[in-house]
């Protein structure tokens, strides 16, 4: 899977004191069984109307029927917390602790499989929020809250009674609370998905790696933009072709390796071990 010219490449990285960001989407977590919810998977009904993510996942939406939406969320946040990381995921908390200070993961993914592989906080960028968080929907103000514990897990078809509509009070004013996701008619931030500092380690990249994500959003394309003309080279992982290989592959200083994140990661990973 791994070129000569690819190992060379990635062992004269290791024995520099460049920085490696690693920029992961919804591929990896497929690997783990969670759905992209871009699919049939993500239809939701709402009396005899089928809504898209693009419809239930927005701002608009929760103002109009925020239990439709917390319904929806709930359901993503149940099949997210039956999956197990994969060794994708743990390919990365190992670059991490192999790498210290040289390293950034900006993920895309809500689902909480990063942090429960291993993966630190401190160097991990929600660029798209996190199930595991909610905050006050008003707002009062844009402080964070762990996800209120008394709410069973969802099924599809499960209701929202109204004692679990209290739990998901905001525990400063009363309101209700929203998800902690950035939703499709909102716009990203620094406070909340790190936008200023996705863009700024992009700048100070030596090799970036993107794994499992098709671009359909704009802050992983400008990461990307950002670090190749900051002369990164790139290496893409994926299944299949998409913007981000074929970016990789027109740079000059990329690579395309076509293949599930668990097979391919942990190939990096031993390059990296022998290099150190």
């Amino acid at each position: 899977m791994i070129s000569a010219k690819l190992h060379n490449e990635i062992v004269d990285f290791v024995k520099g004191n460049g920085r490696l960001t690693v920029l992961t989407g919804a591929g990896v977590s497929a690997e783990s069984g969670i759905p992209t919810f871009r699919g049939p998977e993500g239809y939701w009904k709402v009396g005899s109307k089928n809504y898209t993510p693009q419809e239930i996942g927005t701002l608009a939406m929760f103002k109009r029927n925020p239990k439709e939406v917390w319904k929806w969320y709930l359901f993503r946040r149940t099949v997210c917390h039956e999956a197990q990381p994969n060794p994708g995921h743990m390919a990365i908390v190992e670059m991490e602790k192999l790498l210290g200070d040289r390293f950034t993961l900006i993920t895309q993914n809500v689902d909480g499989l990063h942090h429960r592989a291993g993966n630190s906080i401190e160097k991990t960028f929600l660029i798209h929020g996190t199930l595991d968080y909610v905050r006050c929907s008003v707002p009062c103000s844009n402080k964070l809250y762990p996800f209120p514990k008394g709410i069973e897990p969802k099924q599809r078809d499960s209701d929202l009674s109204d004692e679990e509509m209290k739990v998901l009070a905001c525990p400063n004013c009363g309101a209700l609370t929203r998800p902690h996701i950035l939703w499709f008619d909102e716009y990203y931030n620094e406070e909340h998905f790190r936008f200023k500092s996705s863009l700024d380690v992009a700048s100070e990249t030596e090799l970036l790696i993107t794994v499992g994500t098709s671009g359909a959003t704009t802050l992983p394309l400008q990461v990307m933009d950002t670090a190749l003309s900051s002369g990164s080279m790139m290496i893409d992982v994926n299944i299949e072709p998409n913007i981000f290989a074929h970016s990789a592959i027109e740079s000059g200083r990329g690579h395309f390796l076509q293949g599930p994140s668990g097979k391919v990661l942990p190939e990096i990973v031993e390059v990296i071990k022998a290099s150190l």
